[in-house]
């Protein structure tokens, strides 16, 4: 891109006119969500369960965790990662994450204490994602929703509720965004989930500020600024509360938290509906 446009803020214009139009398909062809909550209670205790989309940057769900807690230090909060390199959902023995006496036997307290756990309920809630394109390949595509099934029975089978995080497209393939979002959002419908459009807050961010870098050098894994883009939409999805103003910013400055932070709540406004 860089021969054709020697100009390096030609070349951004550009790029974020690619993100735009893509965003703009989405909104036109995409199913729309059934589910615009994450159903009962709000969820105090969430397994995690993907791939290194997830862990990158100390972990996705250590985000949300601190989100939650700095908006209302009184809910308690719990939170496990259960993530497997390059995974697809078909990879997780998602019936052994609810076993007995194992997951959330104990936990790390103080200075490095151990506290042995008596839990009423293991979790409230599960996010799950699929590879990075599984849900869109075409060998792969049926597997996604096989699994998206599958998994969901098992999670509603334990008393949780199955959410699906809808993953982003890679940086140098814009058009992956309307596609995940339509192959997400499908799952969702068909297993009356929740989706949390984390794929359509980094179009929309790119969109509006391409020069901010939202991916590794990899041009699929999200860097710092990605993985905090990503919480807030989590956040504001399941908690049904604006990330806008919470204090917490994940090491960002606060103009870019800011700007991060009114993007994941127009992204799930727009997505849903409200």
């Amino acid at each position: 891109m860089s021969a054709i446009f020697p100009d390096s803020r030609k070349a951004a214009a550009l790029l974020a006119l690619f993100f735009l139009i893509s965003l703009s398909d989405v909104v036109l062809a995409q199913t729309k969500p059934k589910r615009t909550d994450v159903g009962g209670e709000l969820p105090r205790s969430i397994l995690w369960v993907g791939n290194s989309f997830f862990y990158y940057n100390n972990s996705m769900h250590n985000y949300v965790g601190r989100l939650v807690r700095a908006a209302d230090p009184k809910m308690g909060h719990r939170s496990t990662s259960a993530t497997l390199s390059g995974s697809g959902l078909d990879w997780h023995d998602m019936e052994s994450y609810f076993r007995p006496n194992a997951i959330g036997k104990y936990s790390f307290v103080g200075d490095n204490e151990v506290r042995f756990n008596t839990l009423d309920k293991l979790f409230d809630a599960v996010i799950m994602i699929d590879c990075s394109q599984c849900p869109v390949h075409p060998q792969l595509k049926a597997v996604f929703h096989e699994y998206a099934k599958k998994q969901s029975d098992i999670v509603r089978k334990h008393g949780a509720m199955p959410v699906f995080l809808m993953t982003w497209a890679y940086k140098d393939k814009p058009e992956m965004t309307a596609q995940l979002a339509e192959e997400y959002t499908i799952a969702g419908n068909d297993n009356n989930a929740l989706v949390i459009p984390a794929g359509l807050a980094f179009a929309k961010a790119i969109g509006k500020k391409p020069d901010l870098e939202f991916y590794q050098p990899d041009k699929r894994h999200p860097s710092l600024i990605g993985t905090y883009l990503a919480a807030c939409t989590t956040y504001a999805s399941i908690y049904r509360k604006s990330p806008v103003g919470n204090p917490y910013t994940g090491g960002i400055d606060a103009q870019t938290a800011d700007f991060l932070q009114a993007v994941a709540w127009e992204t799930v406004q727009e997505y849903f509906g409200k």
